[in-house]
């Protein structure tokens, strides 16, 4: 798969359908860290689909030297207000123990130059409004606050009552 060096320990790789048992325990922790409810059966599916299906958007590993550290799963679509293709974080996950290091906003500049050279206009993401660390980040990286609009979903897969 291609790869790009972010720091000499360091590396970011597109993930394959090869690399989904290796990817589903980060994104198992991710689930538990933000507190995501989700069947193991469900999050194996989710992201077989992606990494089968590049129209829909793709993963990102992370690595330092051999071990798979993190992820950014990158999922696609358009809009009309940017005027274009657009794309969306779903997910953005870095161990523990590499946090602070500056690695997330590595992998957020090389993913934004990627995607903009692909065509990609606009890139969107969720954040916990009391992750004050993450928001931070995020706004180094050149993410900014639309405080006038709020996420909200509605899950076609489930019964409204």
């Amino acid at each position: 798969m291609p790869g790009m060096t972010l720091h000499p320990e360091i590396t970011l790789e597109l993930a394959g359908p090869a690399q989904l048992e290796e990817l589903l325990p980060l994104v198992a922790a991710y689930h538990a860290f933000e507190e995501v409810e989700t069947s193991t059966e469900r999050r194996r599916d989710s992201a077989g689909k992606l990494l089968h299906d590049k129209s829909l958007g793709e993963i990102w590993l992370v690595r330092k030297l051999d071990s798979l550290i993190g992820y950014i799963a990158i999922c696609y679509s358009y809009s009309i207000e940017f005027g274009g293709r657009d794309a969306f974080v779903d997910e953005f996950y870095i161990a523990a123990a590499e946090r602070g290091k500056g690695i997330g906003g590595r992998m957020l500049k090389e993913i934004a130059a990627l995607l903009r050279a692909r065509g990609i206009v606009a890139i969107h993401l969720e954040v916990d409004g009391t992750n004050e660390r993450a928001r931070a980040a995020y706004a180094r990286a050149g993410f900014s606050s639309r405080d006038k609009y709020h996420v909200m979903s509605l899950e076609l897969s489930q019964p409204r009552t």
